[in-house]
């Protein structure tokens, strides 16, 4: 006992010692008074005086469980302040590139909000479901709409091939429901889903069917990524623009090969790190370019110095490594490939972005070195 009330003594003092100078100097005050100016209070967040409108739709804030149900996601957003911040920054890298695509389609640039909800813009997001992604899409549904993923390419982390591909699956879904609410609803819980919990709730009214928790939630999270990013200032982001990513630039190059090249080749023939490359072709898994006919992005303004630097460098390494493949024959395995060549049946599959699961076919060329 004496030792907790000893320890509570010295909590108080420790508290007084730091408030007290502040206190004596009028400090106390004007900090509060600056933190009031800059984070406006939470209940004023949420004193919603104007209509509301997400992909043409009225938000019908006079429906009490509506209006509670914005103020809560507005409420949980605004909480996380350095996730707003990023998700600010990020909209100015990759928003002008999304609309862009969206207008291709016809389709309401509210949904651009999508993938901050889905992903806050990060292309290697990935949920314990297994969707992937700026748009987060599964597997499946990723190859459905076009995508290609596989063990050396994954499409759903290219922000350019996944937002076609949700364009695509967002415009089917509108036409099968008749409203990019419902059709966000199912792209969140599938349409099968979302079909059967219209047809036996005999209900196609978003705003008052019952579904899935989380997808009750979707639709508000993306109208309060709305209101917070198109009025930044008035809910306390004060970002100069150049605080915020640029947007991307770039050059795209075409490779046609009959090997795989190694990413790290490109890399310096376009005087940049291996990094940017990845960075910039995310979809890229491993450490080499499949052969074949392939675009990819390097940063703007380099393209035509690359070319005759790669073409130069390309001939170079063909010759020194034109030794180092095997051209697959008919009976052959790929464990017994790598005796063969006295190399790790592990490290085969690396240099070549394959998985143990992997076929291969008379006339295929495989790295050995």
């Amino acid at each position: 006992m004496q030792l907790k009330t000893l320890w509570t003594a010295i909590c108080i003092w420790v508290m007084l010692s730091f408030a007290l100078p502040l206190i004596c100097s009028g400090e106390a005050s004007l900090s509060n008074q600056i933190f009031q100016s800059d984070f406006p209070p939470l209940m004023e967040s949420i004193q919603f005086k104007n209509d509301i409108k997400f992909c043409g739709v009225k938000i019908p804030l006079e429906n009490r469980d509506v209006k509670e149900r914005l103020e809560k996601e507005m409420l949980l957003a605004l909480w996380s302040r350095p996730q707003v911040i990023l998700w600010i920054k990020r909209a100015a890298r990759f928003f002008p590139h999304v609309e862009k695509i969206l207008k291709e389609y016809d389709l309401p640039l509210d949904l651009k909000y999508v993938p901050i909800i889905e992903s806050a813009l990060r292309p290697h997001a990935a949920s314990a479901k297994g969707a992937v992604g700026y748009w987060q899409f599964l597997k499946s549904t990723g190859k459905h709409h076009g995508l290609r993923i596989d063990s050396q390419v994954d499409e759903r982390r290219n922000i350019f091939k996944s937002t076609h591909a949700a364009c695509r699956y967002l415009k089917d879904l509108e036409k099968q429901f008749g409203s990019y609410l419902l059709a966000m609803s199912a792209y969140n819980m599938g349409e099968y889903g979302l079909n059967r919990e219209i047809k036996s709730q005999k209900n196609n009214d978003f705003f008052s069917l019952y579904l899935p928790l989380e997808t009750q939630r979707y639709v508000f999270k993306a109208i309060s990524a709305k209101l917070i990013i198109e009025n930044q200032k008035s809910y306390g982001f004060h970002l100069k623009k150049s605080d915020l990513y640029p947007p991307l630039a770039f050059d795209k190059v075409n490779f046609k090969s009959d090997f795989q090249i190694p990413i790290a080749l490109i890399a310096n023939a376009a005087d940049i790190p291996f990094k940017m490359i990845k960075d910039y072709n995310p979809q890229l898994r491993g450490y080499y370019l499949e052969k074949g006919n392939i675009d990819i992005l390097i940063p703007k303004g380099r393209a035509k110095r690359f070319k005759k630097i790669f073409n130069s460098r390309y001939k170079n390494w063909k010759q020194i490594y034109k030794t180092k493949f095997h051209i697959v024959k008919s009976g052959d395995s790929l464990l017994g490939i790598s005796n063969k060549y006295q190399m790790s049946f592990l490290y085969l599959l690396k240099l070549n972005n394959l998985s143990v699961k992997s076929m291969i076919h008379p006339g295929d060329r495989l790295l050995i070195e």
